[in-house]
This record gives C-alpha cells, structure tokens and sequence, in this order.
C-alpha cells in the first residue's frame, strides 16, 4: 500500500466502524483475549485514569500512556494528535484544569462524533475536538504547550509531515509526549500490504532508527525514550513511549 489516499481511507473506514460498534481491537498491541481495561492497564494507564475518563472513551487503541510522561500543569494548552474517542484528551484535561485546553484531532467523522458526546455526557468544557488531517493540522503556529499522541503516527503515510506540523504548532519550549509503533526490523512486502496490519498498527510503521531520525531532522532535541514494551508481531515491531522538546 504505496498510495497515501487508500492508506487514509482505509485507516478512516477501519476506525469508523470501531467507533460505531465501539470494539477496540485489531490495534496495536491488542488481544482480543483481553478486556480494554486489562490492556489499557498493561500498557501504562493506572485504574484510577480509566475510572475517571468517561464511558465508551477507553476503546482499547493505544500503545502506551503518553499522558503519564507529559507532566501537565494547570493552564497548559494540549494538543492530542489522532484523538479518536476521546480517552487521553480527557485524562489531560483534568491535569490542566478549567484554566487549560485540550484540543483533539482526528479524521474520522464517527470518532468525533463519540468524543464529543463522551466530553457533553461529563460536563468537559476545556476540550475541544476538531477534524483534520495530523499532517495538515489546522492549528494555529506556535500556539500548543504540549503534544501527546496514541499509537496514531505510524498510521500517517507522510510521518516527515506530522512531525514539521508538529515542532510547528509547538510554542518554543514545548513538549511532544508520544506512544507509538515502530519496526526493529524490516516488514516483507506480504505485511507490508497487509491492511488488517496497517489497522494492528504494524504495516504503516517505519524502522525505529528512521522514525527518530525524522524527529531530529524536524528540529526536536531532548529525545528521551522513556518506555519499550514488545507490539503486536513482536518480531518486527516494538511500542516506544518516549518525549521530545522544540
């Protein structure tokens, strides 16, 4: 899958009808043995965060827990690439509080559709879902505190694009806090492919030296990976949860 029109449309129709069955798996390091909540907790996110976030924002999508390493403050503005449901938007709104904001991107109608009623249902007036594109975000330059994002980038066939928007939208001194998946070594061209694959959060992945390449080559410094924990197809892919500062 070299066309990035079919990767988006796939990527938009596969995760539309997550939303509308709201069934999480055939993400990134899923099982379908496994509740969301077992899952969610493995990779990072204690009970108390899935006991506050509102019901049918957790769809069991992540690979790590970006919000954990972010260290928000009160009155930070957040920007959550990839927002889906709504899950990390509203675990970082309560850390920044009615003087804060957080704002979501996704491209995916039915998951802005969910997040905004999740944010209605609780009574969250500090976040704000919009429709984009994370390689064409409709943000304002140097306007975001911080940047988190779950499992979402290695879905975006121009990942030199997400991160030049990124540093972009980023005030100086800005922070970009991330989960995703990255490949240890190359996909044969079988997986490559492989569009249940590109959904698992494994086809749409690039090498992990390549990966951080782009970040520093887009003007990131202070490249810490924080957490490594194996993906689905662990032979080829890892989960990194790591953070970067413009």
């Amino acid at each position: 899958m070299n066309n990035p029109r079919d990767i988006k449309k796939i990527v938009k129709q596969s995760y539309g009808n997550i939303a509308k069955t709201s069934g999480g798996c055939g993400s990134c390091n899923c099982n379908s043995n496994q509740t969301v909540q077992l899952q969610s907790g493995q990779i990072g996110y204690s009970q108390d965060e899935m006991n506050k976030a509102p019901d049918g924002s957790n769809l069991g999508l992540g690979c790590g827990n970006p919000v954990a390493i972010a260290s928000l403050k009160p009155g930070e503005v957040v920007l959550d690439l990839g927002s889906g449901a709504g899950f990390d938007a509203f675990l970082a709104a309560r850390k920044v509080g009615n003087t804060g904001k957080v704002v979501g991107i996704d491209m995916t109608d039915e998951m802005l559709e969910k997040a905004r009623e999740n944010a209605k249902k609780d009574g969250f007036t500090n976040v704000e879902f919009r429709k984009g594109d994370i390689e064409h975000l409709p943000v304002e330059d140097s306007s975001i505190n911080v940047i988190i994002s779950n499992c979402v980038i290695n879905l975006a066939p121009n990942k030199e694009k997400v991160f030049k928007e990124a540093y972009r939208v980023l005030k100086t001194g800005g922070r970009l806090m991330v989960s995703d998946v990255v490949l240890i070594k190359p996909l044969p061209d079988e997986l490559r492919n492989d569009a249940d694959l590109l959904i698992g959060c494994v086809s749409g992945a690039i090498l992990k030296q390549d990966y951080l390449r782009l970040l520093v080559s887009a003007g990131f410094s202070n490249l810490t990976i924080h957490k490594e924990i194996p993906a689905f197809l662990p032979e080829y892919a890892t989960s990194i949860t790591y953070s970067a500062v413009k």
